[in-house]
């Protein structure tokens, strides 16, 4: 069994230049293009335990601003067993993490983040 603690450094700057965009979307009242990226995070970090619990957490906040209690309850669930499920690697791969998707459904990858992913992990 493989534990995954640390993000490697070169796909954390994927990482981070998602969240990134996410801020600087959100800022600018670019909402859908926020959450767009927030999703992208999640498919990136879900591997990792800190990064996959961090992005859930900007995902439960972006629930509160909105509103949407869908969203809110969903993220809260997803925070409780996301971060282990990282560390066991046992995350359906290409999940985007939002409430609108169940959280075991393994979704296609976009090509740039398959591209990226490929270098650092077998794809399931």
């Amino acid at each position: 069994m493989k534990f995954n603690t640390v993000i490697p450094k070169d796909l954390k700057e994927f990482y981070l230049n998602e969240l990134s965009l996410y801020r600087s979307s959100f800022l600018n009242g670019h909402l859908n293009q926020a959450w767009y990226h927030l999703e992208r995070s999640h498919i990136i970090g879900q591997s990792y335990p800190i990064e996959h619990s961090y992005t859930h957490w900007l995902m439960l906040k972006f629930g509160f601003r909105q509103r949407n209690t869908k969203e809110v309850l969903g993220q809260v669930l997803r925070l409780l067993v996301g971060g282990w499920k990282s560390f066991i690697d046992h995350v359906q791969l290409g999940n985007t993490g939002g409430s609108n998707v169940p959280p075991l459904k393994k979704m296609v990858l976009p090509t740039d983040i398959a591209n990226v992913l490929s270098k650092y992990r077998k794809t399931k």
